[in-house]
């Protein structure tokens, strides 16, 4: 069967697994790019690196750029300053969301070196490594993480969806679950618990919980398309296609619609996630 680019199944690279910054400055991409490196080029070489640090307004503007914007700006804050956390973490964002895992890897790995324990730097290691489909490498940083913030639900979805990847799915099902349990009302725990029921071919649980996701004031436009996109894999297709058309242009809903109903044709509506993620 064809395989779709716009594909709507990529949303096992986990709701969050992009961070929030990375989130908010993806709907400001079109915005265009800003001279980032300006701020720093302009102090005198003397300055001392506290100096030349972009103050924290111009940081949270940092967050709606484009990513290679952002890329620009938090490369020069971080050579600015190499043990500066925050610009580290940032630099590693900006590059994952532009493909370069390896450089990305790199820039949270510099973080670890001077911060061990900095949560943000073992979180976005191991994004790292799930979006290049490594989770079995995202399991470290991920418990580490877990275990220096043990109230905060991220580490956990972020190791469910790391065992997942690693085909250890009872352990990956009770750290989605814990992740649920530590914030019942974020919307992105419950997504994610939800994408793993669907990989496991349980799609109308995988509905409920994207459902009650979706109504969560945290909800996002990939977490509503991943409830069209259950939704479709049950047959509904011309709800899913009301659902898809609130968000998307309509190009878009086309291909996806194409691919769903080529993946029904070829077989159960209720077939496994992995199945639809490997193209049918």
């Amino acid at each position: 069967m064809c395989r779709k680019p716009a594909l709507l199944a990529t949303v096992l690279t986990p709701i969050l697994l992009l961070s929030v910054p990375a989130l908010a400055a993806d709907k400001g991409d079109k915005a265009g790019k800003t001279a980032v490196s300006a701020p720093v080029a302009a102090q005198p070489a003397a300055q001392s690196a506290a100096q030349r640090k972009a103050g924290a307004a111009e940081r949270a503007e940092a967050v709606r750029m484009d990513p290679l914007a952002r890329a620009a700006f938090w490369s020069g804050e971080f050579e600015a300053d190499p043990r500066d956390a925050e610009a580290g973490v940032g630099l590693s964002q900006a590059l994952r969301a532009l493909g370069r895992y390896d450089d990305a890897a790199a820039a949270a790995g510099r973080v670890l070196v001077s911060h061990p324990n900095n949560v943000e730097a073992l979180l976005e290691s191991a994004r790292v490594q799930l979006a290049r489909g490594e989770g079995f490498f995202a399991i470290e940083p991920a418990r580490t993480a877990a275990a220096a913030a043990p109230k905060d639900w991220r580490p956990q979805s972020l190791l469910g969806v790391a065992l997942e990847q690693s085909k250890r799915d009872d352990e990956a099902l009770a750290a989605h679950r814990q992740a649920v349990a530590l914030a019942p009302n974020e919307a992105a725990p419950a997504a994610n618990l939800a994408m793993y029921l669907a990989g496991h071919g349980d799609l109308a649980g995988a509905e409920t919980l994207l459902r009650k996701a979706v109504a969560m004031p945290s909800s996002t436009i990939q977490i509503r398309q991943n409830l069209a996109l259950i939704v479709g894999l049950q047959g509904r297709v011309d709800e899913a296609e009301r659902m898809a058309r609130q968000d998307l242009p309509p190009q878009m809903v086309d291909n996806n619609l194409a691919w769903l109903r080529a993946a029904l044709g070829q077989g159960s509506a209720t077939r496994t996630w992995g199945a639809v993620k490997a193209g049918g």
